[in-house]
């Protein structure tokens, strides 16, 4: 007598490049994101040329225009000289020691966010390199003078500096970083599965 066939195919379970143990996938195999030394020279680099870049701009215009004096240069582009204690364009000017807090904390959040994720995208050490300058160059004048010196004039905007620029430009570049970094993943998630296939 022979044995009656199973009604059940087995199924064999194929990795296609798996890990040293043969047991993880490569697609789900961990990869460190974390800042290595070069991440960390090009955020110091870029950083360090926002705050000297923007330390320099505004000794100049401190000692060419006296405080409440404008130059008009093109359309409604002016250099006008003011005093801001607050955030970028002016905004919570009269909480110093709370914007000093804040800055504070805020550039340390960016540092360890860095340090996890500094290889996350080529670009991060770039963009986080301008917030983190413009932060600094910022967080040093309302520390050493109580305020900052902003000059950059658009008539209809708050007056700014190269600090608030450098903000701004790192940020955008920041979020379109993460959001191209993210999409792949998102995409391999909804076709990849859990990395395995399925034979019958």
């Amino acid at each position: 007598m022979s044995e009656p066939a199973s009604s059940e195919l087995s199924v064999v379970d194929v990795r296609i490049g798996s890990t040293a143990n043969a047991l993880q996938p490569v697609s789900s195999a961990e990869r460190s994101l974390g800042a290595g030394r070069v991440q960390w020279s090009v955020l110091a680099i870029v950083a360090g040329a926002a705050i000297v870049a923007d330390q320099l701009t505004k000794q100049v215009v401190g000692r060419t225009l006296a405080l409440g004096d404008s130059v008009d240069l093109v359309g409604p582009f002016s250099i006008h000289h003011v005093q801001n204690s607050g955030i970028a364009f002016g905004l919570f000017g009269s909480r110093t020691a709370i914007v000093i807090a804040v800055t504070a904390v805020a550039v340390g959040a960016m540092l360890v966010f860095f340090a996890r994720s500094g290889r996350r995208h080529p670009v991060l050490p770039v963009a986080l390199g301008l917030v983190l300058g413009g932060s600094v160059a910022n967080l040093i004048d309302r520390v050493r003078l109580g305020h900052v010196t902003d000059f950059l004039d658009l008539v209809a905007w708050p007056a700014f500096n190269l600090a608030d620029t450098f903000i701004v430009v790192g940020v955008a570049i920041l979020f379109g970083a993460l959001v191209i970094a993210d999409r792949p993943h998102r995409m391999h998630g909804a076709r990849g599965g859990h990395g395995s296939l399925h034979r019958r």
